[in-house]
């Protein structure tokens, strides 16, 4: 009796989702990065300040939330032929639709608008995605979609080998001369913008060669046969010039929502400051790009495809006295904890600041770093656990500071040499899953510079793991003095652990 129940459920399926499915073959015309852009205003600026450099590239790192959208606005303002933005997620609340309203004002100047995106947070977004596409400078692609596009549990239950790989890399690059690289998403909470929780991220603003090998990145996933067209999943408006005049109301209604309040007024100021930016607020340095291939999203787990790890694992074991991993979602198996385990073994210091399970946003990744605290803390590797309630850096200028904060940051530093930046978590799902994209940035400025803000900060941000002479978890709060030790996981509920305790049981590890 099983054997025909389970024969009937792809058909349950099929009959739930419509029969939907993407259509991978729609015709799309390839298009590739503009390379001759010296004369546009940007180039101008920034083309006679590489020259001379000899191959290295010039970097702003981004704390500040305010401060890495109001980069993105400036840029948008700034282009004159094109704009290439690259994302996982970007969420239809203010700063969403500030960000679009920025990309549309410059595809209305005429600048070649190409917008790649993840289809994992577009419910909804069909008609205004056909809408922008149908502007004849804005094209818009969308990598790996659902087929089903209002059920998509019941299409990801029915093709879940496909839709489970997903896009998670960012990149945002104008003219050719300036790429915005690092963990933000568009969202609110990712630019200090939420008054209920903001994430602590990092990106970097690049010139220089970087930039051309970030376009030749962008190229190969906007050209390859998992970014769809919209066409090809999605229903379009019977009035598309329509639909996007409805979508303009949006944006302008956003903006009227934002205008006179404190974050208006900081992120104009932070606009105009990046507009008078001056070449020695760059860091020069030799620097690698480093991505999966977006055949990555067709790969079984043991295909062999360019991928993202190597490079990494290898700047990592290069490793001589120090390793700070920052990885909000922080997931090893038996492979890793023995790597771990090496480093330890040749006197490296290795300090991991990731996620508390107050402040992860996705708790369930947290039952997947549980198992192996224990063992890299026996190890000697020191474990950093967020805070829930720490203000995120531009948050009090903008009166967001009440604002609980989230650790979004991926990074690497090795020893306070080398500095490592992009969308890769350390879990099984940026090695195995899906896209990551990221840079490694061979710069003692910049990575003394991580370093000691970690140094500064660390204390006053995050709780310190320990266990003590009987091999019990302790987390050490400094932020308060006295010190407080606490004997279970700080700010959370027993249900909350319970829950996570039962997560653990589950054969999920590899998904997380």
């Amino acid at each position: 009796m099983i054997r025909p129940i389970r024969q009937l459920v792809p058909f349950l399926f099929l009959a739930i989702t419509g029969c939907a499915t993407v259509d991978f073959d729609y015709p799309k015309s390839a298009s590739w990065a503009v390379t001759a852009t010296d004369d546009t205003r940007l180039g101008r600026r920034i083309a006679p300040v590489v020259a001379p450099r000899g191959g290295d590239s010039g970097f702003v790192l981004q704390v500040d939330g305010i401060e890495s959208l109001a980069a993105r606005m400036h840029l948008a303002g700034r282009a004159e032929r094109t704009i290439d933005a690259q994302y996982y997620l970007i969420r239809a609340d203010r700063t969403g639709y500030l960000f679009i309203g920025a990309l549309l004002r410059a595809a209305d100047r005429g600048v070649r608008v190409r917008l790649l995106i993840d289809d994992i947070v577009t419910k909804g977004y069909d008609a205004g995605m056909a809408a922008l596409d149908a502007h004849p400078h804005f094209e818009v692609r969308v990598f790996n979609p659902f087929a089903a596009r209002r059920r998509r549990l019941a299409d990801a239950l029915r093709d879940f080998r496909r839709v489970n790989r997903r896009m998670h890399n960012k990149s945002f690059t104008v003219d050719n001369q300036v790429t915005v690289v690092g963990g933000r998403n568009i969202a609110d909470e990712y630019f200090a913008a939420s008054d209920e929780v903001n994430m602590a991220d990092l990106d970097a603003l690049c010139v220089g060669p970087v930039v051309h090998e970030v376009s030749r990145r962008f190229d190969l996933y906007w050209n390859h046969r998992a970014a769809a067209a919209v066409p090809a999943f999605a229903e379009i408006p019977e009035d598309p010039v329509h639909e996007l005049a409805r979508l303009r109301q949006r944006i302008e209604a956003a903006r009227r929502a934002v205008e006179g309040t404190p974050y208006a007024d900081v992120l104009k100021t932070d606009v105009e400051s990046w507009a008078a930016v001056e070449e020695s607020r760059f860091t020069w340095a030799s620097a690698t790009v480093v991505s999966d291939s977006p055949d990555k999203v067709y790969a079984g787990r043991a295909a062999r495809v360019d991928s993202i790890v190597p490079p990494l694992r290898e700047a990592i074991d290069e490793a001589r006295s120090e390793l700070i991993v920052i990885s909000p979602y922080f997931v090893l198996r038996s492979k890793g904890i023995e790597f771990m385990r090496r480093l330890r073994a040749r006197g490296v210091t290795v300090r991991v600041i990731t996620n508390s399970l107050a402040s992860n946003n996705h708790p369930i990744v947290h039952s997947g770093y549980t198992p192996a605290r224990r063992a890299l803390l026996e190890s000697g590797v020191e474990i950093h656990e967020f805070m829930p309630d720490v203000s995120v850096r531009g948050a009090a200028r903008a009166g967001m500071e009440s604002a609980g904060g989230v650790l979004h940051t991926k990074a690497f530093v090795v020893d306070r040499q080398r500095l490592f930046l992009g969308s890769f978590n350390f879990d099984p799902r940026s090695a195995l899953i899906n896209t990551e994209l990221g840079m490694i940035i061979d710069s003692p400025r910049l990575a003394n510079h991580v370093g000691a803000l970690l140094d500064r900060h660390l204390d006053r941000a995050t709780y310190r793991v320990e266990m003590d002479d009987r091999g019990r978890l302790r987390w050490i709060d400094r932020a308060v003095d006295p010190v407080v030790t606490h004997t279970v996981e700080p700010e959370t509920t027993a249900l909350q652990r319970f829950w996570i305790g039962l997560l653990r049981l589950l054969p999920i590890k590899g998904q997380l």
